[in-house]
């Protein structure tokens, strides 16, 4: 009697994902307060320029706003281990909308006076709750096939690229039709809308994410949001952010070198849409190789294909480059993200995620500053091998213990002593 083996299961889909117990309310109300990360930036800008008339005064706002935000989200994560969601989002959320409408109000003031703005965006930039990973957090706590989850991660990933496309569009459009402190309102409207939703959530209210980052985070005491892989996710993060900070502003100094401005816009759009077309594709495929390993390969093609766009004759060429590097990019982060958050115990998801977005974001912010210091003192080609090399240098350096266990295997215990190859104690017994 013959017996038919039973046919493999086929792997999940992106619509298993969404199908999965409450995952779309999850993500559409965690999306729905990080597009005030893409409407919020912008608007700070143009508002203390039009309020002050100074560049120089919206550029320092603006770092303000951002340092305290990128400095400070491991701290709000890990606030969101220790007590939950419920108590550690809300707060936050509504302070930083309170004060994203006191800026609003200020900027409207004829000169506004830039120390007040900075205070304000200081402390404005302190208090986002960070949604991302408490979302990616509530989803790990309730998707146990680490493929669906993969796959969720990378969906999620694909669509916060897109919030920042749309986020600047909407600012746009809102300042067509009202003045740009409009978009800070906006801005407030959103956070504190979609952390009211998220916390309202059934993956919360059934305890996905109380029981995973409260109690455990307390006996955890800050423990679990630590190790070699989060280390490893961390580092490989900030130098991809450093790779993609650096070549956003030498994209645009490559096409004014050639005269063709119009080209950076078509740069950035092809950079977003490889890099979403390589996230879904990473999330559809069914890897067998570890993540650690796949994220440092993926590093280690984005910035080989990105220092070779330095090398294109023409600023559409390097279009095309941009777009090849982009399909690794989306890639790149969800596989950080996934690996921090192996490397983390339950109550330390959040944090683990918030570090991986904090080395990413530093990264970009310290890399595109010192793009500028390389524009006109080396030729354009040598810029994008510059600015590629901490990708491909960390790439290296993580792949190196990996290739070397491959190649020469771990010396079996107790074959030394079978060997005759004791160490001196032994030797001399």
């Amino acid at each position: 009697m013959s017996v038919t083996s039973p046919a493999p299961s086929p792997a999940p889909t992106y619509a298993a994902v969404l199908r999965a117990p409450y995952a779309r309310r999850t993500f559409a109300a965690g999306l729905l307060g990080r597009l005030s990360n893409g409407t919020a930036p912008l608007s700070l800008i143009l508002s203390v320029k039009d309020g002050t008339g100074s560049y120089a005064v919206a550029g320092s706002v603006m770092a303000a706003y951002g340092l305290t935000a990128v400095l400070l989200s491991p701290a709000r994560a890990a606030l969101v281990d220790r007590f939950g969601p419920r108590r550690a989002l809300v707060p936050p959320a509504a302070a930083q909308a309170l004060l994203l409408v006191a800026l609003a109000v200020a900027a409207a003031r004829p000169a506004a006076p830039a120390a007040a703005l900075t205070v304000l965006a200081a402390a404005a930039g302190a208090l986002p709750p960070p949604l991302g990973p408490v979302t990616r957090a509530m989803l790990s706590a309730t998707l146990t096939d680490r493929d669906l989850l993969r796959r969720a991660y990378s969906l999620d990933t694909v669509a916060e690229e897109l919030l920042f496309v749309a986020g600047p569009l909407l600012v746009g459009l809102l300042v067509r039709f009202a003045s740009a402190p409009a978009g800070l309102v906006l801005s407030a409207g959103l956070v504190l809308t979609g952390t009211l939703a998220l916390v309202a959530s059934p993956s919360v209210r059934h305890g996905a994410g109380e029981r995973g980052s409260a109690a455990e985070g307390r006996a955890a005491g800050g423990r679990r949001a630590s190790g070699p892989g989060l280390s490893r996710a961390v580092a490989v993060a900030a130098a991809v952010g450093m790779c993609l900070g650096a070549v956003e502003l030498l994209v645009i100094a490559f096409a004014d070198g050639h005269h063709r401005p119009g080209a950076v816009p078509w740069a950035m759009a092809a950079l977003s849409a490889g890099s979403a077309v390589g996230g879904l594709v990473h999330g559809a495929v069914p890897w067998r190789v570890p993540t650690a390993v796949r994220l440092s390969v993926l590093s280690l093609c984005l910035g080989t294909v990105l220092a070779s766009a330095g090398l294109s004759p023409h600023p559409y060429a390097m279009v095309g480059w941009v777009a090849l590097g982009g399909l690794f990019l989306a890639p790149a982060i969800t596989s950080a993200y996934l690996l921090a958050d192996e490397s983390a115990g339950e109550g330390g998801r959040t944090r683990a995620g918030a570090w991986v977005g904090t080395g990413f974001n530093a990264g970009t912010t310290v890399a595109t500053a010192g793009a500028g210091l390389l524009v006109g003192r080396l030729p354009m080609a040598l810029c994008f091998a510059v600015a590629a090399l901490p990708a491909v240098l960390m790439a290296v350096v993580t792949l190196l213990p990996a290739v070397l266990t491959a190649v020469v295997p771990p010396f079996p215990a107790g074959a030394r002593r079978r060997a005759g190859s004791a160490d001196p104690v032994e030797a001399g017994e």
